[in-house]
């Protein structure tokens, strides 16, 4: 199964996990979302969706903003940062 950001959804590989405050990998979190222990940005689940459509889009055959929306809007809850 593949590891997954439990902020933004991104497939992890060790060189992508973000870090913990004492510089220790977060393997729960991407280093795009999680560094030194904390999140880089406060934000809202549709305002993360929002920043994260631009690195999704795969040129002209990949899928469309409306479609990464609404798959976001489907995994997005299921994430741990995410989850109420």
């Amino acid at each position: 199964m593949e590891k997954v950001c439990q902020s933004c959804g991104m497939v992890m590989t060790g060189e992508l996990y973000g870090t913990n405050k004492d510089k220790t990998p977060n393997e729960d979190y991407c280093l795009h979302c999680f560094t030194d222990g904390q999140f880089g940005k406060d934000e809202s689940m549709e305002e993360m969706i929002e920043s994260c459509i631009p690195f999704r889009m795969k040129g002209p055959d990949g899928p469309d903003a409306a479609t990464l929306r609404r798959e976001m809007r489907e995994l997005f809850p299921t994430l741990k940062r995410w989850k109420h």
